[in-house]
């Protein structure tokens, strides 16, 4: 037994949506650190290709920083040149660094399907600090999976800049006898081989680092049939509490649908009690025909309307008593007899109701409900209520 409960705790399930969404919230999202080397790596190799149009002017403009003329005040010049310096370097900064950014951001929504931010992903964790599950991360397989990852990519790439520069050597052994220009144009070209080179490069080793880290992160994510279990209770609540509900409802149901058949019957009626309007209930009674009054059509709402206006137009009397009309809703049933509890209070309204039929001018009579019988509008017990 022992082992069979192990084996439902071993997390086999793959992880469901319910699951993913929860991960999410807590900072627990996909990310593929060779896509990042890959997408900025080629995002600043096409960098370098827009600048290269303007690089030989750049270079002429920065290599001012240095000639001076003569009778030039140095003390003045100096803070001149930084100033303009520093702009110029700002500039770059802004020019290489606004869309470096917005490619990290860009690479981790493709990488995880969306931006997410989390809160709770910044507060402090005390085992990031704890030494032996340091040396737990340092001889894990995802350590193993890095080392070999970083190896790849030294030993591929480096073989690429080899070849490279095999490829380019007769060219740049003769750059020295080379205008600035010739000689700059084409170890530029030799950079952007290299880089472009790197770049095919890095897209492989960061497409199987994305299948790894999506393998990874569904793998820490997976779930034991307990925790399916205890998912499924608190999303869409425990099968008891979902098998009452459906008893519950269709109990509502078909009691509606009885309530509606029932108006054909409205008729037949002796009296209506009323609430005045959001309940009504239709009484037969025939004397020594029954032994007591019998529900013939009952409904709340519209169907108390309904049941209202049928009554009216067959000029059946009705009677309002809200308590009374409540206590007989909530604890009969149509085609059945009142409850005992009632006999004495519904006696004295038909008795009423007999003596206006005859065209007397009784006194109103007193409706005592027993206490245990005092319901609100939901069918609660109503303590306060008075008739």
């Amino acid at each position: 037994m022992a082992s069979e409960n192990e084996d439902t705790q071993e997390k086999t399930e793959e992880p469901t949506p319910r699951r993913l969404e929860k991960a999410r919230e807590d900072g627990q999202v996909l990310t593929s650190k060779e896509m990042f080397v890959f997408s900025t790596t080629t995002a600043g190799m096409l960098i370098l290709l827009a600048i290269g149009v303007v690089l030989t002017q750049w270079i002429g403009h920065w290599g001012s920083f240095f000639r001076f003329e003569r009778g030039e005040a140095l003390a003045d010049l100096l803070p001149v040149r930084l100033s303009t310096a520093f702009m110029d370097f700002v500039i770059l900064s802004i020019i290489v660094g606004l869309p470096i950014l917005v490619v990290v951001i860009g690479t981790q929504a493709l990488v995880s399907q969306g931006i997410n931010f989390a809160a709770s992903a910044m507060a402090f964790k005390g085992n990031r600090i704890n030494p032996i599950n340091g040396f737990k991360r340092m001889f894990s397989m995802n350590a193993l999976v890095e080392l070999g990852k970083s190896v790849l990519k030294v030993g591929v790439i480096g073989a690429a800049a080899y070849f490279v520069i095999i490829a380019y050597l007769p060219t740049t052994l003769t750059l020295a006898s080379m205008s600035f220009e010739r000689a700059l144009e084409i170890a530029f070209f030799a950079l952007m081989i290299l880089m472009g080179s790197s770049c095919a490069i890095l897209a492989g080793i960061g497409a199987l680092d994305y299948a790894w880290s999506s393998h990874q992160h569904l793998k820490k994510l997976r779930m034991s049939r307990q925790d399916m279990k205890e998912e499924s209770k608190q999303t869409d609540g425990s099968p008891e509490v979902k098998a009452r509900i459906r008893r519950l409802q269709f109990e509502a149901s078909r009691r509606a649908s009885q309530q509606a058949r029932a108006l054909d019957d409205v008729g037949d009626a002796t009296a209506i009690i009323t609430n005045p309007t959001h309940f009504a209930v239709a009484l037969r009674y025939v004397p020594g025909e029954q032994n007591a009054p019998t529900i013939v059509a009952m409904g709340r709402g519209r169907i108390a309307e309904e049941i209202i206006r049928r009554g009216t137009k067959g000029r059946i009397t009705v009677f309002q008593s809200p308590l009374l009309a409540r206590a007989l809703f909530f604890t009969g049933e149509i085609g059945q007899e009142i409850s005992d509890l009632l006999f004495t209070p519904v006696a004295a309204v038909l008795a009423y109701i007999y003596r206006i039929d005859r065209g007397e001018d009784p006194d109103f009579p007193e409706v005592e409900i027993p206490q245990e019988l005092h319901f609100d509008q939901n069918g609660r017990p109503d303590t306060d209520a008075a008739s």
